[in-house]
């Protein structure tokens, strides 16, 4: 049965989110449109609102509302710890989940040059500059543990050297509460060599 035009383009734009196929962008759109109208109605405003008016933070590359993120516009924050992450929702995690009173900057990717993504892309001119100014003492890398992330903690920790600032990286390993004969080689390599003293 060919499905109608508008259903078939609603079913297709559902789509773009992650980890949405085919089958769950449908059942997504005729449970909007059978059982939730005004909730669609509410998400298309939303969405269209949200597009319009949020853009990246002047600073730290986040996403805000404002030239500055709540972040970068609070001036207790700490300017000698800077916290290098891919994504802004990592800035959402890390700021929730730890104590970190420090500043961010977002990548808003990393480092692919199979998929032609090199410094300029990631707008690494804005990080040498804070890392010029002299306010940065530490630079935490806090990348994710793909090939491109360890890659991109690598050339950023030289970036840092260079500037004189002490590069860090977060301590990657077993999941609290994880057994570690169930904890994957890698992983288990990761915490043993990131071990501390207790």
């Amino acid at each position: 049965m060919q499905r109608p035009g508008r259903l078939a383009q609603l079913i297709q734009a559902l789509r773009v989110l992650p980890g949405v196929g085919p089958k769950s962008a449908q059942r997504m759109a005729f449970h909007l449109l059978q059982r939730d109208r005004l909730g669609a109605k509410s998400l298309a405003e939303a969405l269209l609102e949200a597009v319009e008016h949020i853009g990246y933070c002047e600073e730290c590359r986040t996403l805000t509302e404002g030239d500055l993120c709540a972040v970068c516009a609070n001036p207790n924050r700490d300017g000698t710890q800077l916290c290098i992450v891919e994504s802004p929702s990592e800035v959402f995690a890390i700021d929730q989940s730890t104590g970190f009173k420090g500043r961010f900057f977002v990548l808003n990717g990393r480092l692919s040059p199979l998929d032609g993504i090199g410094p300029d892309e990631l707008r690494l001119d804005l990080l040498e500059r804070r890392l010029q100014s002299g306010e940065v003492r530490e630079l935490i890398l806090a990348t994710n543990t793909t090939v491109e992330g360890e890659a991109t903690a690598h050339y950023l920790s030289e970036m840092a050297r260079h500037f004189g600032v002490r590069p860090t990286r977060i301590a990657y390993g077993v999941p609290f509460g994880g057994e570690i004969e169930f904890v994957d080689g890698t992983t288990l390599a990761h915490a043993f060599n990131g071990r501390r003293e207790v």
